[in-house]
């Protein structure tokens, strides 16, 4: 009888950190290259990744593989762009295979879902957020410098005819810039019967302007929705740290990700594996393990890498740490090498 190696002997899920919180959620990158330049997300003038010091797609879904093992019962693959990255759809198929997983979901800014929507549903995909930030295609290339709206929302439609079980519209609002956008985009939402979450920007990476000059608080945006909307509080979740409200007498839910104006750490159930390899166990802190030189050192033996991610519960901080009076951002690099 062939021996089970010890490293897949008695696995129980055990991503629990130092302050008792599981953590059953993981963000991979699988590429830091995007087709936009989101004012907010990267400079305009990007150097990428050399290709050897990314995860290869293998690499990628033994890590996936990994984590499944280990508990994790949700996985939402991210950018970059995650699909301009070559045979993409293979790495789907491969995660959407694994039984134990709940949820494959996928982050996008929706360029090219016209062409890979069915089959991503075909290979398990669950859900899609995609980020659009304004319904003005003059206003949408000035804020992405490079993007098309209506290639993005000829996306969402194929997405809609694929039958997602979820489609979320992602947005950022700045202040000066789309901040008058908000009602629009949540009839857009309602209209198309899916969901919309407002995200504050987030201080991460150096940019072309001051973060606290283009911040709009959620309470805010909040406040302006009740004012022409009947909203009621939701306790749906969908895993992440939105807090969601049901628009009355429709199918759509707002959701609220508010970093500055409601800390949500208390409850954070999720790390994050950069296209480095780079397990990051919090968005806002630096706090990291090196997952690469593992796999690469180890192709044949989990363990090294089951223990370091067993490790890395120890030092999860307790949250972030964002203040728009810094004059630098909280951390250095930008949310397109975190993952989005």
């Amino acid at each position: 009888m062939k021996k089970v190696p010890n490293s897949q002997q008695n696995l129980q899920p055990r991503l629990i950190d130092q302050f008792g919180r599981s953590v059953d959620y993981i963000r991979l990158s699988i590429t830091d290259r995007c087709d936009f330049r989101c004012v907010y997300c990267m400079s305009e003038d990007m150097t990428f990744l050399p290709r050897e010091e990314v995860l290869s797609l293998e690499e990628c879904a033994r890590l996936v593989k990994l984590f499944v093992r280990l508990g994790v019962s949700k996985v939402r693959i991210t950018g970059g762009e995650p699909l301009v990255r070559k045979n993409a759809l293979w790495l789907f198929q491969e995660i959407g295979k694994l039984k134990n997983l709940k949820e494959l979901v996928l982050t996008t800014n929706g360029s090219q879902l016209i062409l890979h929507a069915a089959a991503l549903k075909a290979a398990g995909v669950k859900r899609i957020n995609l980020s659009i930030d304004s319904l003005n295609a003059e206003r949408f290339k000035k804020i992405t410098r490079t993007g098309d709206l209506g290639k993005v929302l000829a996306g969402l439609q194929a997405s809609i005819d694929a039958g997602f079980e979820g489609i979320k519209l992602n947005t950022v609002l700045m202040h000066g810039n789309n901040e008058g956008e908000a009602c629009d985009l949540v009839q857009f939402a309602i209209d198309k019967k899916i969901d919309i979450s407002f995200i504050e920007e987030m201080p991460l990476g150096e940019v072309d302007h001051t973060r606290a000059s283009t911040y709009v608080s959620n309470t805010d945006t909040l406040k302006l929705l009740k004012s022409k909307y009947s909203l009621l509080a939701s306790t749906k979740t969908t895993g992440g740290p939105a807090r969601y409200w049901q628009v009355a007498n429709s199918n759509t839910k707002i959701g609220f990700i508010s970093p500055h104006s409601h800390n949500f750490c208390e409850n954070c159930n999720r790390v994050r594996i950069t296209c480095k390899g780079e397990l990051y166990l919090c968005l806002g802190q630096e706090d990291k393990i090196e997952l690469l030189p593992l796999l690469r050192t180890y192709p044949n033996d989990d363990q090294p890498l089951i223990d370091a991610i067993v490790g890395s519960m120890k030092i999860k901080p307790k949250g972030h740490d964002f203040d728009l009076r810094r004059a630098k951002p909280a951390v250095v690099r930008f949310m397109s090498h975190t993952g989005g």
